[in-house]
């Protein structure tokens, strides 16, 4: 994995909530963070067992999503 690739962890409760998710901006909640991301990075999502998935993404990419957020 390149060094500027970021993996932003995803661990849903049993009802689909998101439960965690790293990366998020405060002005989020974790479910309009995974929003955000599945909206515009949703190729880069790989899921995983046991509830849980991972996001893998630059850094830029990810500010990116963060400063568009943060402007709404």
């Amino acid at each position: 994995m390149n060094s500027q690739q970021i993996m932003i962890h995803v661990r849903f409760a049993p009802d689909g909530r998101v439960i965690q998710i790293s990366e998020r901006p405060a002005m989020l909640t974790r479910n309009e963070w995974f929003d955000v991301l599945n909206t515009r990075a949703s190729s880069a999502y790989r899921p995983l067992s046991r509830g849980r998935g991972i996001f893998q993404l630059s850094r830029a990419a990810i500010e990116a999503f963060q400063q568009e957020t943060a402007r709404r």
